[in-house]
């Protein structure tokens, strides 16, 4: 079932996430849903403040990165089979100097800015058997990972550009959380009363 990306300005994308246990209830069609609404707006990941539950769940999809050319064969192989749920994730050490890149949200649309983060990462985590993984990331992976860890922790990709920046986009920003935005995804806006 497609689920609404909640939008910009709603209360849930600043929450700080807990915890989930393997009670959570329906937990596999949860991520079953977040799979598809994922796909259906062309995402390379989905947190699930993203659908409005205020939980430490995330999952990412990097395949679509390894269409880019200017990848070495090695990064296309790698993104290209990356798929992955990650409950109650914390990253434990961020390391390299920060690299920028292009990044744009679905709980954003229409807007992109460069940020800058850590190339390389450790993260602790549990799959979906709740078995625990301590891995190391780098690159697109880590970029990827990092943007859907911070909606677990109420940080979205707007916090990490100039002040200058946000003010520019300040005007934008409200528009998206009043809904005037054209989108080709189902969306929850927080100043109107129903998804469309």
């Amino acid at each position: 079932m497609i689920l609404p990306i909640v939008a910009y300005g709603d209360p849930v994308l600043r929450k700080m996430c807990t915890d989930i246990d393997s009670d959570y209830p329906e937990l596999d069609s949860l991520i079953a849903n977040m799979w598809e609404t994922m796909y259906k707006a062309n995402g390379v990941g989905l947190a699930a403040p993203q659908i409005g539950k205020a939980i430490r769940l995330f999952l990412v999809d990097t395949s679509p990165f390894a269409e880019d050319e200017d990848l070495s064969p090695e990064e296309r192989h790698l993104l290209s089979g990356f798929k992955r749920v990650f409950i109650n994730a914390k990253i434990e050490s961020e390391s390299g100097s920060k690299w920028s890149f292009n990044e744009g949200c679905l709980s954003i649309p229409d807007i992109r800015e460069d940020v800058n983060r850590h190339p390389e990462i450790q993260v602790t985590y549990l799959d979906t058997d709740f078995k625990p993984h301590t891995e190391t990331f780098d690159g697109l992976l880590a970029r990827v990972i990092q943007h859907e860890y911070d909606h677990i922790e109420g940080v979205l990709f707007t916090d990490k550009i100039s002040s200058l920046k946000r003010r520019l986009l300040k005007g934008k920003l409200a528009n998206i959380s009043r809904g005037k935005i054209a989108v080709d995804y189902k969306m929850r806006f927080p100043a109107q009363k129903k998804a469309r």
